[in-house]
């Protein structure tokens, strides 16, 4: 059998249309409520939110139930320049020793009101200071509510980096710094950086109900959540008095398909407004339909295989290399994403300033692999875990299969290779537990500052937080990326960021893979969705022609 041989796309197409068939027979509320009701958007999601915190969670399926439905930063970036621009604070200024933030907050924005809390004052400075010292204070009575981990800001080490929040008065917040961080701003725009409210949290108290504040939400986002039931839907109705004044639909339902397919036949026959994550198999079906709208943006992304390096033989990077070279990575990148990807150098994508051309990939050469894994005393049929995601992700759409070809080529050189996949939130714990040999994986960016990867994956305190896949910490590799911080000159910044490409290509803690276009497939009908390309999509301003 040729496994690298390409889908039979008649028998997909095929198998597309038996599910149409069932999707006719079976038509649910959401086909009602889109094909019905003009100011209802339907949005067919990959599958159910952790929480409804994106404090808490890496995961897009998190980010995108939340961050951008819910709640609002400080500051965002727009999604067409990549601009810092201002949000809850109107304005800020910097101190001339780069260690001192001043924002001025926006005034009269309001909270969501529930059944269950209505809110007697309007967003201030108590907020912002309850939304930063839940994850920087571990003392602080929320800070280890669902569990205490935030993996973002701790990957970051923004706890040490921020030595006093304070408030100046009602709508005014000073946030100093024990040092300069050249991407400080950016890391407060990102979509981890929620504010929640302390009103609310105040309540919860009270009640003996702090575990509510992640899972029965406030912010003062353009949507609030109505109901969710997991691995159904989650349904959402507009604030009323959003600050913003844009355009929002009464109601946003998203409708949980796990299955790719799925989702595409729901697209086509109007029962979803706009799908997730389109199978990159599928995009050529999509740009066909007439009533469809296919947009595509070069992905600010990196799938990559890591190394589980706190294991042996995986401590030895000879032995990384081995397993590096034993794969055909262009090979992979043509059975999994259609043409849609480019191979990766760095893990930096190209668009980055950071990026190093330079930079010598390995070359696939089974031969050498197999002669560099005996003298480094990996015994023939040594066994060994390929971890792959149960979802898609526009980084890797198919991790499974990857792990198949991988598999193959592994035993190529005298390896065996057992593929692990769990649930998607069982995956993501046993990996942060270390269970992996390997892992396929990614990271999306989630600002344009090159920090944004060099820091989540791959720093030594990410692997507390559980974003470092490839367990390894290098203190050369900490130097170099926290040196590169100081400087605000991109000159300067760059030239660290090339020495820590090249200790990377020598260590080769994880492999990197490929960088993919990012698709946001939706009907013709809805106006104002576009791709934002530093995380969660977005529905405030979108709305039905």
């Amino acid at each position: 059998m040729n496994i690298l041989a390409k889908p039979n796309k008649h028998i997909w197409f095929k198998t597309t249309l038996i599910v149409l068939a069932s999707t006719f027979l079976c038509a649910c509320d959401a086909l009602l409520q889109s094909k019905t009701d003009p100011n209802g958007i339907v949005y067919c999601s990959e599958g159910s939110p952790a929480n409804f915190n994106p404090q808490l969670d890496t995961s897009g399926t998190t980010v995108d139930a939340s961050s951008h439905q819910i709640y609002d930063r400080l500051i965002d970036f727009d999604p067409v320049t990549g601009d810092i621009v201002p949000a809850l604070a109107t304005s800020w200024l910097v101190s001339d020793d780069g260690k001192t933030y001043t924002f001025q907050l926006r005034q009269e924005v309001p909270f969501h009101k529930t059944d269950t809390f209505e809110p007697t004052r309007f967003f201030n400075a108590e907020d912002v200071l309850f939304s930063i010292n839940r994850w920087r204070l571990v003392d602080h009575p929320y800070h280890e509510i669902s569990g205490g981990r935030y993996p973002y800001t701790d990957s970051l080490n923004l706890r040490d980096l921020i030595t006093q929040v304070n408030r100046i008065n009602g709508y005014r917040v000073e946030i100093t710094l024990n040092r300069p961080e050249s991407s400080f701003l950016a890391n407060l725009a990102t979509d981890f950086a929620v504010i929640l409210s302390a009103e609310y949290a105040d309540k919860l108290i009270l009640r003996n109900q702090k575990e509510l504040i992640d899972y029965k939400p406030i912010g003062t986002g353009p949507y609030q959540l109505d109901s969710y039931r997991q691995d159904r839907y989650i349904r959402y109705t507009k604030h009323p008095e959003y600050w913003r004044h844009i355009e929002l639909t009464d109601k946003l339902i998203f409708d949980i398909t796990p299955s790719s397919s799925l989702r595409l036949a729901k697209l086509l026959t109007a029962e979803c407004d706009a799908i997730a994550l389109p199978a990159h198999s599928e995009l050529e079906v999509i740009r066909k339909q007439e009533d469809l709208v296919l947009d595509e943006k070069p992905g600010l992304n990196v799938g990559f295989w890591a190394f589980n390096t706190s294991k042996p033989p995986f401590d030895n990077p000879l032995v990384r290399r081995a397993l590096g070279m034993a794969i055909d990575k262009n090979a992979l990148i043509e059975a999994i994403y259609f043409n849609s990807a480019v191979a990766a150098k760095n893990i930096v994508p190209r668009t980055s300033w950071a990026f190093q051309s330079d930079v010598r990939p390995l070359s696939y050469n089974p031969i050498a692999a197999k002669k560099l894994l005996r003298e480094q005393g990996v015994p023939e049929h040594f066994s060994m875990t390929v971890w792959a995601m149960p979802v898609q992700r526009p980084y890797n759409p198919n991790a499974l299969k990857m792990a198949e070809l991988i598999q193959a080529y592994l035993q190529d050189v005298g390896i065996r290779v057992n593929i692990i996949s769990y649930e998607w939130t069982t995956f993501r714990e046993r990996l942060t537990e270390g269970l992996h040999d390997s892992v396929l994986i990614g990271w999306s960016a989630d600002n344009g500052d090159p920090d944004n990867f060099y820091r989540p994956l791959l720093s030594c305190s990410a692997i507390k937080s559980g974003t470092n896949r490839a367990m390894w910490c290098s203190d050369e590799y900490d130097l170099l990326i926290n040196k590169a911080l100081e400087y605000t000159d991109i000159s300067e910044r760059t030239y660290f960021y090339g020495k820590a490409n090249e200790l990377l290509a020598e260590q080769l803690p994880l492999i990197p893979i490929a960088h993919a276009s990012r698709y946001q497939a939706h009907r013709k009908n809805l106006d104002g969705l576009v791709i934002n390309p530093y995380g969660g999509v977005r529905f405030g301003g979108v709305k039905k022609l």
